[in-house]
C-alpha cells in the first residue's frame, strides 16, 4: 500500500488536518485570531498600536474586567506562529508617536501579524481544577492587521467580469466621481469590445481606471470604496496581466461561446479578471480572512459627515457591501474543523476626540444606523455584534468656550500643518480651540433626512485633523505608560474579554 503524503491531501482536507492541530493546541493555550481593518485612514495601525501598548503597560483600562479585577499576570510579545506573514511593525510605530515631534504612524498597505500573549488567573471551576498543572491561564491574541481594499475585494469573488464591469461603471458616473473618472470614460467610449486585444489598449485602461481610483481615495473621505483593491496597493503584482484589466460596457454583439469573443479585448480583460480572482482574491480569503475568529472594523464616520451626503450615502453602502465577505456566526467544534465563523464584530468610529463627549454616544447613533443592514445578517447567523464611538489614541482635550448658558462644548489640540478653518492655515506647531459642532439626536437625518439635501461639513460638523500627543513612554524607573485614551477598554472587554474567564 502506498504511504499518503501531505501533499496528495485534497486542499479541504488539509485545512481539515491543520485545523485538529489548532484545535488540539488551543484546548492547553487557546487562540483568537483577531483581525483588524477598516476602509483607508480609519487608523487600523494606530489601534494595534495602542491596544498593545495598553496591554503591555498595565494601561488605564477600568472596563476591561480581566485587568479592573486583578487578574492578568503577565503580558508579552511573542514571536508569530506565521512565517510566511510580515510582522506587524509595533515597535517602529510607537517610537513615531514618542519621537519629540510625534507623528502619526504610516497606514496599513499590506497584511502584517503580531502576537500578544496574556496570562492570567482563572475564573471558572474547570479550569482552575487545571491550574496545578497547567500553571496560570495563557491566552494567545494574533492580530492580523490587513487593508480594508482587499476586504472589498471579497465581493468579486460572487461576481463575473460582466456585473463587476456594470457596477464599477454605474458608480463612475455617479455625479461625485464624474470628474475624476472622465478621462477613463472618454477612453473606454471609443473602444470596440469585440476587437483584438492590444496589449497597448489593455495598458492604457488599467493607467487610467488606477487614477481614477487613486484620485477618489486622495478625496475627503478616503473611503477606497472602489476596487479592485490591489491596483490602489499593487505590491509586486505592479505592471502584471493580473491588474492589467479594467470595466467595458456590455455589448450584444458577442457571445462568450466563440474564439473570437475570447481573444478579444472584452474576452481578455474578462480573462484577467477571473485570474485575478483566483491568484489574489481567493488565497487571500484562504490563507487569512476564512481564519478570523472575532473582527473589529474601523470606521471614520466623521470624515464622511465632513465632505458631505454623497460621501455619507458611499459609506453607508461600502459598510453593507464589504461586509457581506465576513462569515458570522457561533463557533463550535465543527466551525473550527471545516470552517472557522466570526463570533464576534466590533463596528468602531474612531476619532471620537474630534467631538466633544457630548456627542460621543449620537456618533454611535450614526454608525448603528450605518451599519443596521450588516449587524442585521450578523446577528441573524449567530454572532455577537457591537458598536462603539472611540480614540485608539487621545489627541485632543475637552474645555468649555464662553460664560453661562452661553458656553459652548470645545476641544483643544494642535491641527496638523495645513488644516485651515475659514481663513485661518495651521501651521503644526500651535494650539487651538474649537468648537466641532454637534451631531443630530437622529442620526437618520444625516443618512436619509432633510439633511442629506445639503451639506454636512461646512456648518454642522468641523473635523479637522490633529497630531498626536506628545507621549512619555517610559518612567525613569522603568515603568511603561500608554497613552490616553476614549473607550479602548470596551472595544478590549468585547473582543476577548470573555476569552480570560
Amino acid at each position: 500500500m502506498a504511504h499518503l503524503k501531505f501533499s496528495d491531501l485534497t486542499e479541504p482536507a488539509a485545512d481539515v488536518a491543520r485545523s485538529l492541530s489548532a484545535y488540539a493546541h488551543d484546548f492547553v493555550v487557546p487562540t483568537v485570531r483577531l483581525g483588524v481593518t477598516g476602509l483607508s485612514r480609519a487608523g487600523k495601525t494606530v489601534f494595534i498600536t495602542a491596544l498593545v501598548r495598553n496591554l503591555l503597560a498595565d494601561g488605564r483600562l477600568p472596563f476591561f474586567s480581566a485587568q479592573a479585577d486583578g487578574r492578568i499576570g503577565r503580558v508579552y510579545l511573542e514571536p508569530q506562529p506565521d512565517d510566511d506573514v510580515p510582522r506587524f511593525s509595533y515597535e517602529d510605530h510607537l517610537a513615531r508617536l514618542g519621537a519629540t515631534d510625534p507623528q502619526w504612524p504610516d497606514g496599513t498597505n499590506r497584511i502584517s501579524q503580531l502576537r500578544l500573549t496574556i496570562e492570567y488567573q482563572r475564573t471558572s471551576s474547570l479550569r482552575r481544577l487545571l491550574t496545578p498543572a497547567l500553571g496560570p491561564g495563557r491566552l494567545n491574541i494574533d492580530i492580523i492587521d490587513y487593508p480594508g481594499e482587499w476586504l472589498i475585494d471579497l465581493v468579486l469573488l460572487e461576481q463575473d467580469y460582466d456585473t463587476w464591469s456594470r457596477e464599477a461603471l454605474a458608480a463612475a458616473n455617479t455625479p461625485h466621481r464624474q470628474a475624476a473618472a472622465r478621462p477613463f470614460l472618454e477612453f473606454i467610449a471609443a473602444l470596440d469590445r469585440a476587437s483584438p486585444l492590444d496589449e497597448a489598449v489593455a495598458l492604457t485602461g488599467a493607467r487610467l481606471y488606477t487614477a481614477y481610483l487613486e484620485a477618489q481615495r486622495a478625496k475627503e473621505p478616503a473611503l477606497s470604496t472602489l476596487g479592485p483593491g490591489r491596483f490602489l496597493m499593487p505590491g509586486d503584482l505592479a505592471g502584471s496581466p493580473l491588474l492589467t484589466f479594467f470595466p467595458l460596457p456590455e455589448s450584444g454583439s458577442i457571445t462568450r461561446s466563440t474564439e473570437g469573443a475570447r481573444a478579444s479585448l472584452g474576452g481578455q480583460l474578462g480573462r484577467r479578471f477571473e485570474s485575478y480572482k483566483s491568484y489574489v482574491v481567493k488565497p487571500f480569503f484562504r490563507n487569512h480572512f476564512s481564519r478570523i475568529d472575532r473582527q473589529i472594523v474601523l470606521i471614520d464616520a466623521l470624515a464622511a459627515l465632513n465632505a458631505g451626503p454623497g460621501a455619507v450615502s458611499d459609506l453607508n453602502e461600502a459598510i453593507t457591501s464589504v461586509l457581506s465577505a465576513f462569515r458570522p456566526g457561533a463557533n463550535t467544534i465543527a466551525s473550527r474543523l471545516f470552517g472557522r465563523r466570526v463570533d464576534r464584530i466590533l463596528f468602531a468610529a474612531t476619532k471620537a476626540d474630534h467631538l466633544h463627549r457630548s456627542s460621543h454616544d449620537r456618533l454611535e447613533l450614526l454608525l448603528s444606523a450605518l451599519t443596521d443592514r450588516a449587524m442585521a445578517r450578523a446577528l441573524f447567523a449567530g454572532a455577537e455584534v457591537k458598536t462603539l464611538a472611540m480614540a485608539a489614541i487621545r489627541s485632543t482635550r475637552e474645555a468649555e468656550a464662553g460664560n453661562g448658558d452661553a458656553a459652548l462644548p470645545c476641544i483643544i489640540g494642535t491641527p496638523i500643518a495645513g488644516e485651515r478653518v475659514a481663513d485661518v492655515i495651521f501651521d503644526g506647531r500651535t494650539e487651538t480651540a474649537l468648537f466641532p459642532g454637534d451631531l443630530p439626536d437622529n442620526p437618520e437625518t444625516l443618512i436619509n433626512g432633510t439633511m442629506a439635501q445639503q451639506p454636512v461639513g461646512a456648518e454642522d460638523i468641523r473635523v479637522l485633523k490633529f497630531k498626536p500627543p506628545r507621549l512619555a513612554l517610559d518612567l525613569p524607573d522603568g515603568r511603561m505608560l500608554a497613552p490616553p485614551h476614549i473607550r479602548l477598554d470596551r472595544a478590549i472587554e468585547f473582543l476577548i474579554g470573555d476569552k480570560l474567564a
